[in-house]
């Protein structure tokens, strides 16, 4: 399977929908996004796991629904906490997993808790790069150690 990102999201307000874009500002997150700074810049969901939770409640929700940021796949992000994710010339360091919230079962009931064990809530980071990012460029996921060895 092609690692790679999938999707892009931002909300521009709280609870609006979210809307494709392309651009990272170092340590805001998504430009344009209505939260931005902080070390939850940008949420992070693999594309294996939403298809996994939407095969267990029989739905075919619309990812977007999940209001996180971006979309990958062929990368695991269980345990990355720490870890550096690469997309294409960026960069984002992995802070930890959110917790899913009562909105996803607002969206399709049962959410909430399908999201919850082994880190299927989504990764969150801090970006540490500006630039523009795009459906299809490559992703990477390295460790300390790597990233010394990079560079």
């Amino acid at each position: 399977m092609k690692r790679q990102l999938t999707n892009i999201w931002i909300k521009r307000m709280k609870g609006g929908p979210m809307d494709p874009v392309a651009f990272f500002e170092k340590n805001k997150g998504i430009v344009g996004n209505a939260n931005q700074g902080g070390r939850r810049q940008v949420t992070i969901m693999e594309e294996e796991i939403w298809e996994e939770v939407m095969n267990e409640l029989g739905s075919s929700l619309d990812p977007s629904k999940r209001r996180a940021h971006l979309l990958i796949n062929g990368v695991s992000l269980k345990e990355s906490r720490g870890k550096t994710l690469h997309i294409g010339d960026n960069s984002i360091e992995i802070y930890g997993e959110t917790k899913p919230c009562r909105q996803m079962d607002e969206t399709l009931p049962g959410l909430k808790d399908a999201m919850f064990p082994e880190w299927r809530g989504v990764a969150f980071g801090e970006v540490l790069t500006n630039g523009t990012i795009g459906q299809g460029d490559p992703i990477e996921l390295v460790d300390k150690h790597e990233r010394v060895a990079r560079g």
